[in-house]
């Protein structure tokens, strides 16, 4: 609060009132008498003018005593408005004003310095000289009979008869003193009322400039701690005014650009992270397929060293060794294209196509493709839905998952066992169930399935010739479609699941677009 703009600017205040005020005090206490004096002076010479006017605007030749009470009366009006003495005789020494004689020591004192005036000679030095030059002299006399100090203004008029009048303009320099002194206290009263009043006005005004500010302080402290939303909301007409507008300007530029730095941070964090990913890809990539090539890669190379060096001459030996190597060799370039598939769907390179289909056909079909090999198993297909179902997704790569879900199924099929696919509505999506009897898989290995090259049963994946992409390939699937799919322990069996949508929405736009 000490440190407060308001409460430097009302001291600010308070000290320059008192200031000039204590200025105004010594000044008029030094040279204050001195300029009272002077207005004196001229007060006395303006009244002496005008009584010299009065005194000359008249055409009558004789003086009657009507004319002199009618001059009277014009001088009583001017005398009014003044606090001097005066005293006017004409040049016989007879009193012209006032015309009634009042016996006191001021007319004694007035006439005993006129009687003075004149038997005083021009050219011996007095204040006849002054007169005789400017029709008046001014002086201060001490009046011992009074007991005080005056001022007086000795004067000679005329009128149109050219009739000479003495006059004598007296001022008590006592009153003038007096008069001083009373406003050097009421300037000082004045002056310590103003100073109250004007620092009480300016605490109170200041708050039209402080509030402000401290708004914009508070402004200053939110952006300090990148908050960029706050804004001035007091804009005025003025250095104020402006310098919230530019604050406001400021802190819409800075969010706009820390905006725009943090998506660049952002888009350079994913970059780096993409880079690691591949980076970490790649290595797994090279050590799984080193590790899923090896056992193949040796069996092809045992069986065709066999064949080059005859080891077994007959027919049916060769033709054996031969499938080997040709079985070995098929399932290798079966692997290869799923690992281009799932690397192009998870690094983006397969876009999907949205496009409307009967996903019950689908199904149908590829279990018709299939029905040779369910056969061969002795596998019962429960498949029940007759009533087309249209979905909205990539038709080509749900056949690849639905292709997925059901070979699983037959190489994990107990014997003689059943594979299941069903539908279930679910809102705007349909939820496609695939599940096959036989062993349940271990509740902690269910989230690893989609893990690529990862196998529960090691021994019987290398029998059908799986290489544990498939799954894989099936999350990185819907995971482009942005969908769900899952897998869960079932009585008697395992059964799996995708989502697809049966209403367009407004992802399968971006999705077109993306692929056009």
């Amino acid at each position: 609060m000490k440190h407060s703009i308001r409460i430097k600017m009302t001291f600010s205040l308070i000290f320059l009132t008192i200031s000039i005020i204590l200025v105004s005090w010594v000044v008029n206490k030094t040279i204050g008498m001195e300029y009272y004096m002077r207005s004196e002076e001229k007060s006395l010479t303006r009244t002496y003018k005008q009584l010299e006017q009065i005194y000359w605007n008249t055409d009558d030749k004789t003086i009657t005593d009507d004319y002199r009470t009618v001059r009277e009366q014009q001088v009583d009006v001017l005398m009014s408005n003044t606090h001097f003495n005066i005293l006017i005789v004409n040049s016989g020494f007879q009193r012209e004003y006032p015309l009634s004689e009042r016996s006191n020591k001021m007319d004694t004192s007035m006439l005993f310095y006129l009687n003075e005036l004149i038997k005083a000679r021009p050219g011996d030095g007095s204040s006849v000289d002054e007169i005789f030059e400017q029709g008046y002299t001014i002086q201060k006399n001490n009046v011992k009979d009074l007991k005080g100090e005056y001022l007086d203004l000795f004067g000679i008029m005329f009128d149109q008869s050219n009739q000479k009048y003495l006059v004598i303009l007296r001022s008590p320099i006592q009153g003038v003193q007096g008069a001083a002194n009373i406003a050097s206290q009421l300037f000082a009263y004045i002056g310590i009322l103003m100073s109250i009043l004007g620092a009480i006005i300016m605490f109170w005004f200041s708050k039209t400039y402080t509030t402000p500010i401290e708004e914009m302080a508070m402004i200053a402290n939110r952006m300090v701690h990148l908050d960029f939303d706050a804004r001035v909301t007091r804009i005025h007409e003025d250095e104020l005014g402006q310098l919230g507008r530019n604050m406001n300007e400021l802190s819409a530029r800075l969010q706009e650009t820390i905006s725009e730095l943090k998506t660049a941070n952002n888009q350079l964090r994913k970059d780096i992270d993409q880079k690691i990913q591949i980076d970490e890809m790649r290595k797994e990539f090279i050590s799984h397929v080193s590790h899923e090539l090896k056992t193949p890669i040796a069996l092809i190379q045992g069986y065709a060293e066999g064949l080059k060096d005859n080891v077994n001459d007959d027919p049916e030996s060769r033709e054996f060794y031969c499938d080997v190597i040709m079985d070995e060799a098929k399932k290798m370039n079966i692997m290869v294209k799923k690992l281009l598939t799932l690397n192009q769907i998870e690094f983006g390179n397969n876009v999907v196509h949205m496009e409307r289909f009967d996903i019950v056909a689908l199904v149908k079909n590829l279990i018709q493709a299939s029905e040779i090999l369910y056969k061969k198993a002795e596998a019962t297909i429960d498949f029940r839905q007759t009533e087309p179902i249209y979905v909205w997704a990539d038709e080509y790569m749900i056949e690849e998952v639905i292709s997925n879900y059901l070979s699983n199924a037959l190489h994990h099929l107990s014997e003689k066992g059943t594979i299941t696919v069903r539908f279930e509505p679910r809102g705007d999506e349909v939820r496609v169930y695939v599940a096959n009897t036989g062993k349940p898989i271990p509740e902690e290995e269910l989230d690893k399935l989609w893990i690529k090259f990862y196998k529960v049963d090691k021994a019987r994946t290398r029998e059908y010739g799986g290489s544990g992409i498939g799954l894989s390939i099936v999350a990185a699937t819907m995971k482009a479609h942005g969908k769900q799919y899952g897998v869960q322990n079932i009585e008697n069996g395992v059964e799996f699941y995708i989502d697809l949508d049966t209403k367009y929405s407004g992802s399968h736009y971006k999705k077109e677009e993306k692929a056009e």
